[in-house]
């Protein structure tokens, strides 16, 4: 691997990863090439040295399974070191009010890259400003969830082959799901049609919508699955996220709002695919699990080879 046919780009060694506005065709074609590689070493012989002497500290002030695992994952198959600050964040010294700035300038004595999820949109910038060692934003609050889009739009292309000319059917919870709000900015770049299917209190935010509109993406809104699954390259599926909602009967009215079951999947398109960023709750049947057009596992999957790239690129070691 340290002898990559890839050609590095400067621009990620030594950055921070804080939004996908950083992913311009160029480097997502580099990220995405660079995921090949180590998708193919992985094949080969399951890991490498290539971080060796490196450690990265994950830091989750949220509940996490695949973003932390596949982080963990991901530095350990490429030789490096972890410290996992995961599950048990309340143990720690930000239970007697240690401010995040001052977390993030402890654990950069110890590591040389920090993987940051927090509940508060914006808490990565503040984290990277602290930091001297570079910050990989895992997901702040409502806002961004860079490596969770690099990972989905490595999926689309992987899957299908190309990303320009498709259909993509976004399902859910497109108001504070975070990983909608930075995979639509991703695929906006490319000449995409695209269609938000929610309930009226879960729609994407406005300033968004407008956003994508401005930048040219043609964009409909529906509140009905059957409007869009019969056209659909892709139905990525999100759950209604409980943690996001202040009025509790607001959750209840929304929370079973959708779920893409075997009988539904009969009007889709035989070449298509289903997507998930996981966990879901009620809105994927367990029973679509089977069709060969469910994705979402292979999606996972995907997460550590792309993080993989991440990690070698921002250490600079490709």
């Amino acid at each position: 691997m340290a002898n990559s046919a890839f050609t590095p780009i400067p621009a990620l060694k030594g950055q921070d990863i804080l939004t996908v506005s950083q992913f311009k065709p160029e480097l997502l074609s580099y990220v995405f090439n660079l995921t090949d590689d180590m998708r193919a070493m992985m094949a080969d012989r399951g890991g490498s040295d290539l971080l060796a002497g490196r450690v990265m500290a994950a830091l989750f002030y949220e509940p996490s399974t695949r973003t932390s695992a596949s982080f963990i994952a991901a530095m350990a198959r490429l030789g490096g070191g972890v410290i996992p600050i995961t599950q048990g964040v309340q143990f720690s010294s930000v239970a007697k009010g240690e401010s995040l700035p001052d977390t993030v300038r402890t654990l950069e004595q110890y590591a040389d890259v920090i993987v940051l999820r927090h509940p508060e949109v914006g808490s990565a910038k503040v984290a990277a400003a602290a930091a001297r060692v570079p910050l990989i934003n895992a997901g702040d609050g409502a806002g961004e969830h860079p490596t969770q889009a690099l990972l989905d739009l490595y999926t689309i292309k992987n899957e299908l082959g190309a990303l320009d000319g498709l259909h993509v059917a976004m399902v859910g919870d497109l108001r504070f799901g975070r990983t909608v709000h930075s995979l639509t900015r991703l695929l906006a770049q490319f000449k995409v049609r695209l269609t938000f299917v929610s309930p009226e209190i879960l729609r994407l935010p406005l300033d968004l919508m407008n956003e994508i509109r401005d930048g040219g993406t043609p964009v409909r809104e529906t509140y009905s699955v059957a409007d869009a699954i019969n056209d659909a390259d892709v139905l990525y599926v999100t759950r209604v996220q409980k943690e996001r909602f202040t009025d509790l009967e607001q959750y209840e009215q929304v929370k079973g709002f959708y779920t893409i079951d075997p009988a539904q999947m009969q009007h889709a398109k035989q070449r298509m695919i289903v997507m998930h960023p996981l966990p879901r709750v009620t809105e994927i049947d367990p029973a679509v699990d089977d069709d060969s057009r469910a994705a979402y596992f292979r999606q996972m999957q995907n997460g550590m080879f792309v993080r993989m790239a991440v990690l070698a690129a921002v250490l600079g070691a490709v």
